[in-house]
């Protein structure tokens, strides 16, 4: 999702996560459409309906890249 706010787009990526792997592809997938629109940052939602979720807000550098992850 393209998020355009006063001028600035903002790269947000949506998942549902199912585990580790899907979480890394959510990465890679963000990373691939940051290179696309020439971005430094983007962002990653997923979305944990396990009960013993770890919740919380880290930020991560990948590829040169900064993704702000968020899970819910």
């Amino acid at each position: 999702m393209i998020v355009d706010y006063l001028g600035e787009q903002y790269i947000v990526e949506l998942k549902i996560w199912p585990g580790n792997e899907y979480q890394e592809r959510g990465q890679k997938q963000l990373i691939e459409y940051l290179d696309y629109y020439y971005k430094d940052q983007g962002y990653l939602l997923s979305f944990n309906f396990n009960k013993n979720k770890e919740q919380g807000v880290r930020e991560l550098q990948i590829d040169g890249k900064t993704i702000i992850e968020a899970v819910v």
